[in-house]
């Protein structure tokens, strides 16, 4: 951790766990609105809503700060901090493909389970690449978060069963894969703050989303312009709820770069587990008994995002 961020977290002690919180609850109603919009839209399209829809939100609130009385003032910005943006961005697109290749083969909940993977995947990349290596307790903590979420991710033992015997080596791989884009994403994107030096966090987060939702708007807008029929018109048409899931896509992104800002990669995103708890309840219809297993697995993630977060105040 640079002397900028350890200065910010001492200042600001546990500021970052609300902020965590925050960003995995809107991330969980950007979730919901995208997938109302896939069969609209498209699976790509759905997720190129969260990224163009939500760039003028992250630009308002970056003029926003700008138009506070006290001001903020200007990041020193640097290749560096561009090249760990762009490596972010490129890489969450990349996990995003992952997933959708996986979503094509017959057993899915094998490539989800082992996507949960990243947070493992985040500590590794982490440790190689900006030489934060977390204390054991804190490994032990994501050890035991990331089996909860396993246990959460499994279909019932029957469907275990089936998915055995249909095979499971493709679904394994992408799955693995996209947990290794969103933990190399995650880790670019904690780069990119601490390459900021002591620019304050929300004002490192709304810059680093607002070069990374462009370059993916862009990106992603123009594979889609060129691959598919009727280009960009479906978005267009579903504007209101794309509204919803720019927004919340914005606020939520804005939230994890600013955490990034505050703490290390692996603890934000092991605390951020807690949108796996969030999901489950929304799905959940009033008076619906948890399985066994799913009650062991969110007894064990809570466990450890208790711990994770106690790690960091």
């Amino acid at each position: 951790m640079t002397a900028s961020s350890s200065s910010f977290s001492s200042l600001l002690p546990g500021l970052w766990v609300p902020v965590v919180l925050f960003a995995a609850l809107a991330q969980t109603v950007r979730n919901a609105a995208q997938r109302s919009l896939t069969s609209e839209v498209g699976t790509l399209g759905a997720t190129l809503v969260r990224f163009l829809f939500g760039l003028p939100f992250a630009a308002a609130w970056l003029l926003v700060l700008y138009v506070l009385p006290d001001g903020q003032p200007w990041p020193r910005f640097s290749w560096a901090w561009a090249g760990w943006v762009t490596l972010g961005a490129f890489f969450q697109v990349a996990a995003t493909a992952a997933l959708l290749l996986a979503m094509q083969g017959r057993n899915f909940a094998v490539a989800v389970t082992l996507s949960k993977s990243e947070v493992l995947q985040v500590a590794l990349f982490a440790a190689v690449l900006l030489g934060e290596v977390p204390t054991t307790l804190a490994l032990a903590a994501m050890a035991v978060a990331t089996l909860g979420v396993v246990l959460l991710s499994l279909p019932p033992r029957g469907a275990v069963a089936r998915a055995s015997r249909q095979g499971s080596g493709r679904a394994a791989l992408y799955g693995l894969v996209c947990g290794a884009c969103f933990a190399i994403g995650t880790v670019g994107f904690r780069g990119a703050a601490l390459a900021l030096g002591d620019a304050p966090p929300w004002l490192s987060g709304a810059w680093g989303v607002l070069l990374a939702q462009a370059l993916q708007s862009v990106g992603l807008g123009a594979w889609i312009a060129c691959r598919s029929p009727s280009g960009l018109a479906p978005l267009a048409r579903a504007w209101r709820v794309s509204l919803v899931a720019g927004s919340m896509g914005a606020a939520a992104s804005l939230a994890w770069f600013t955490a990034y800002a505050m703490q290390g990669a692996a603890q934000v995103r092991t605390l951020g587990m807690v949108e796996v708890l969030f999901s489950l309840l929304v799905s959940r219809r009033l008076g619906e008994s948890f399985r066994r297993g799913e009650k062991i697995g969110v007894a064990l993630m809570l466990a450890g995002l208790v711990l994770i977060a106690l790690q960091g105040l």
